[in-house]
């Protein structure tokens, strides 16, 4: 399910920070409109992939993962999952076309606080970055 989102409101990858971005100019411009998958660089990727998985923004995830590690379908996160932030650790260009960024991206399911500690590595192809895949820290 998607959720529509205000594009005043706070961005979900900036939620809980002293400064939120605004979703239409943060992440929503890359979900959707003329800059629809356009993020210029690999940790504008995964802040917008974050966002999408707050917002059930499966078609977004599908469409930004690299066609050889992409899974055919995503399922619906399970019932009680809220995202609580997104905390982005390090950002490292390669070079033009790869890149690394690892993050903490924290939820709670039934009372119970998880924290998802991922490196992901990112790829430019066609003049448009994808998740490749990640390791677990």
């Amino acid at each position: 399910m998607i959720a529509r989102m205000d594009p005043d409101a706070p961005c979900p990858c900036t939620a809980g920070t002293p400064k939120p971005a605004r979703y239409g100019a943060c992440c929503g411009r890359w979900h959707a409109g003329p800059q629809h998958l356009q993020a210029p660089d690999a940790e504008a990727l995964m802040r917008s992939r974050y966002s999408a998985f707050v917002l059930g923004r499966n078609d977004y995830l599908l469409a930004t993962w690299a066609a050889e590690t992409r899974p055919d379908t995503l399922a619906d996160e399970p019932p009680g999952l809220r995202w609580l932030g997104l905390e982005v650790r390090h950002h490292k260009r390669i070079d033009d076309t790869h890149a690394s960024v690892e993050f903490v991206a924290r939820n709670k399911r039934d009372g119970r606080a998880a924290r998802l500690h991922e490196s992901g590595r990112f790829e430019r192809r066609d003049g448009r970055w994808v998740y490749v895949d990640g390791a677990l820290k």
